[in-house]
Parts: structure tokens; C-alpha cells; sequence
């Protein structure tokens, strides 16, 4: 490995665990004193069962209940200076494949090998000593890590300045609150210059202003050339550090390509959702008196059927259907709903075309484009409304949620967000038009009001 640029080279990496069952309790006084005197056999041959592989090949089916593979015959690939990003639902395998990286547990089969110093984030605190201070564990920590006290003490306070524990730096780490371990956590590891950095979940924790340096500082480690490995539910983050993504599903790598295609596939799995409906029986179509549907569909901004959508993207809803008895203007509506029933808005036919005229029989197509940078991320659902209304107003039909689709930021161009990385809450999310003055020296804050009201 010396000579290639293949800072982590995975081959054929499985992980068979076994879980352990409960111990048989005795109901008298004598069987008590028996298995007192038996445990530590008992014991031993427990965890032999527990722990003893031997006889299992990697990949192989296990007739043991209690057995299963956290990961099937994985292999990978990631250069020096490459960020990766690992995603997968839970109990998908990605903290044990990290855990081995970090030979925290050795693997069943397989092999892996790095090229670089390593060091990893998987929990809050990870080897943090609970009895230390926070200045005695950033010293272990980069000892630990191979680093002198010199080179620790060059960076001491880069690393106490972004973790923002300085007021308590020599309290015992045991005092410290889960926010305050995984600010001094991330920071040891980001910063004692390791070559390979493995990172769980570590924006699970944290404000949104500590969330933004962390992917600040991952971003500058890729920029300086040093490899990363990010396992986050975050798909914004993922998307915006990680050139190329991975996917496992039950201890198996089904994906690996460029972020954008395999985020794409992940959320299509994980978000299930239906950007069409056809009815192609007319017994079985929705209809009123006057009215039958045929088709309902969400279409990207190049008029493809599509479930997932770049915020920044326009996206048409397109209803089709059928007017069986002419002579009567028609309202066509859709309301849009986010995954916790909150009706997000309403939108209503407005093609001046057609509106408030009597229509002839036939088939007709509405479409409606939402526009891009006005939804938040989520999972939609549409509620179709299709009305009546000259020369008498009724409701033909309604149909709850025929079809649904996938908003997401891929961070790939410019949108609302703008450099915030945490959590963005509300029901839309619109990228309005901002101005900004600077007051001139020489004029007076009332002076930029008289203007603009001459404007």
C-alpha cells in the first residue's frame, strides 16, 4: 500500500455475530449450588459459541438462530483524499463496517487494509477516560493517535477554540453534557491531522452553528487531501461533502456510484412513493355526472415521470381527464400535504383559456408548475379535486392521495438554504429576493429611507 493511492482497500469483509441466550435459573436450593459450582465451564463454553467462527465460511447460510452476518462479502475501494459517504437504514451493517476500519473488532473473513494514520468519531466521546478532564483527554487522545506532545500542543488551542468547552476544560469529562463531549470529541479527531477520518452520525448531536463547523472542517479535510468517511442519515450533508456515496442494506453493499445517482436510489427506496396512477378501466376510473379522470402525474422540469425532485427544480402535476357531458365549465384543484397531515396549499385551475367556458366532450390535460425553491424537503402527497361549476356548481370527485413524490436539497447549486446546513423547519421554503444596503458615512439612516420612498 505504500505505493498506491488507495488510502482504505476493503476485500471481502464479512462479520458473523451470534447472540448470546439467557442462563437457565434454577427453582431450588440445590440446583442453585450446582450451577454455582458449574459457571465457569458454563462460561467458558458460552463464549466459545458466542465468539468461535472457525468452522463458518463468509457468506454462508447459518442454521443457528441466533446467528446472523452484520456484513456479507463487502469490497471497496476509496483513494486518498476521496470523501465517502455510507448510507443505509439501521441495522444496515455501517457501524460495524466502521467499527472494523477502526479495529475496534476484528472482522470474521475478509481483509482490510489502510494507508494512514486513522482516526474516528463513531460515538459521543469515543475513548474519552470519564475520570479525565477535557485537557487530559485531548492528550490522550492524541497520543493515542500517535502524536507527540509537541505536535498536540501546536494545536491545543485550535482545538479547545472550536470546541467551545474552555470554561471547563480541566472538569472531569464525566460532568461534561452530550453536547460538550461530541464538540471536544469532533474536534480532537478533526484536528490532530490524521490522514483517514471516520465520522458516524456526529450531526446528530449539536446545534445548528456547531453543525455547520463540523461540515465546514470535513470540507476543508477533503480540500487538503485527506480522506473521509461519513455515515450520516443527513442526506443534505452527504450530498454536499461526498463526491461518491455507498448504500448497504442488511450487511451488504447493493449500491456505489456518484452521490447525486445513489442518493437519488436510496431515498426512492426508503421515501416509497408513486408518481403516476392510470386508469385504464372506465368502470373503475373516479367520476361524477360529468367528468371521468384518466391519469394523474408529477413530472420533473424535463417533463419526466419522477418521485424525487431537486428543491431548485420546477415540478409539473399534470391531471388528465375526460369530460363525458359537455356544456359545463369545469374547476380542476389539487391540495398539497407533507408527511404529518399539515395541508401545505392549495392550488386552482387558473387557465383563462378555459375558465368559466363551457367545454365540448373529450379529453383534456391541466398542468401545473410548481415552481422550484418554494417547497421544503419531504414527502408529499396530492388530493385531487375536480368540480363543476356553470351552469350548476358541484363536486364530481375527490381522490385522497393517488400519487406522492420526494423533495430533497442535493446542494449542488444555489437554493434558499445558502450556506445553513441545520435543520430547516416550516411547510415551504421560498427564495425570495434580498437586497442589502450599507448605510453611506456621509448620510443618515433616515436619508436611505426618504430615497427609497421617493423610488
Amino acid at each position: 500500500m505504500k505505493n498506491s493511492n488507495h488510502a482504505i482497500k476493503v476485500e471481502g469483509l464479512s462479520k458473523l455475530y451470534r447472540l448470546g441466550t439467557a442462563d437457565e435459573q434454577s427453582e431450588n436450593l440445590i440446583g442453585a449450588i450446582l450451577n454455582s459450582a458449574t459457571n465457569p465451564l458454563k462460561n467458558y463454553r458460552k463464549y466459545r459459541s458466542i465468539y468461535d467462527f472457525s468452522d463458518v465460511e463468509s457468506g454462508t447460510a447459518i442454521d443457528d438462530v441466533n446467528a446472523f452476518w452484520a456484513l456479507k462479502d463487502i469490497s471497496f475501494e476509496v483513494t486518498t483524499g476521496e470523501v465517502l459517504g455510507i448510507v443505509g437504514g439501521n441495522g444496515a451493517g455501517k457501524s460495524t463496517l466502521l467499527k472494523i476500519l477502526s479495529r475496534i473488532t476484528p472482522p470474521t473473513s475478509g481483509k482490510v487494509t489502510l494507508n494512514g494514520r486513522l482516526s474516528s468519531l463513531l460515538e459521543v466521546g469515543t475513548g474519552f477516560h470519564p475520570e479525565l478532564t477535557g485537557r487530559e483527554n485531548v492528550y490522550l487522545n492524541g497520543s493515542i493517535l500517535g502524536m507527540r506532545k509537541k505536535e498536540i500542543d501546536a494545536r491545543f488551542d485550535e482545538i479547545v477554540d472550536f470546541s467551545g468547552v474552555e470554561r471547563f476544560l480541566d472538569t472531569p469529562v464525566k460532568r461534561y453534557s452530550s453536547g460538550m463531549r461530541v464538540r471536544l470529541a469532533f474536534a480532537v479527531a478533526a484536528h490532530l491531522e490524521p490522514e483517514i477520518l471516520i465520522v458516524d452520525e456526529v450531526l446528530a448531536v449539536g446545534d445548528a452553528e456547531f453543525q455547520r463547523k463540523c461540515l465546514a472542517k470535513m470540507e476543508k479535510n477533503g480540500e487538503d487531501g485527506k480522506t473521509v468517511l461519513f455515515v450520516s442519515h443527513n442526506m443534505q450533508a452527504v450530498a454536499r461533502l461526498c463526491s461518491r456515496a455507498i448504500i448497504l442494506r442488511e450487511g451488504q453493499l447493493v449500491m456505489d456510484g456518484p452521490t447525486g445517482t445513489v442518493l437519488d436510489q436510496y431515498l426512492k427506496e426508503e421515501r416509497q412513493t408513486c408518481a403516476v396512477q392510470h386508469w385504464e378501466d372506465k368502470e373503475t376510473a373516479p367520476a361524477g355526472d360529468v367528468l371521468r379522470m384518466r391519469a394523474i402525474r408529477v413530472l420533473n422540469s424535463e417533463g419526466q415521470v419522477a418521485e424525487h425532485h431537486d428543491i431548485r427544480k420546477d415540478i409539473l402535476v399534470e391531471l388528465e381527464y375526460e369530460v363525458t357531458k359537455g356544456g359545463h365549465s369545469i374547476m380542476a384543484a389539487f391540495s398539497l400535504w407533507n408527511d404529518a397531515e399539515v395541508n401545505i396549499g392549495i392550488a386552482i385551475d387558473q387557465d383563462l383559456s378555459w375558465r368559466g367556458k363551457p367545454r365540448p366532450t373529450g379529453v383534456y390535460c391541466s398542468t401545473a408548475r410548481i415552481p422550484g425553491n418554494l417547497l421544503a424537503e419531504g414527502v408529499l402527497s396530492l388530493n385531487i379535486v375536480m368540480w363543476t361549476m356553470s351552469p350548476t356548481r358541484n363536486m364530481e370527485f375527490k381522490i385522497e392521495k393517488p400519487v406522492s413524490f420526494n423533495v430533497f436539497d442535493s446542494l449542488e447549486g444555489n437554493s434558499s438554504r445558502g450556506e445553513f446546513q441545520g435543520d430547516l423547519p416550516g411547510l415551504i421554503r421560498p427564495m425570495l429576493n434580498w437586497t442589502t444596503e450599507m448605510d453611506p458615512p456621509s448620510s443618515s439612516s433616515s436619508s436611505i429611507k426618504l430615497r427609497r420612498i421617493q423610488n
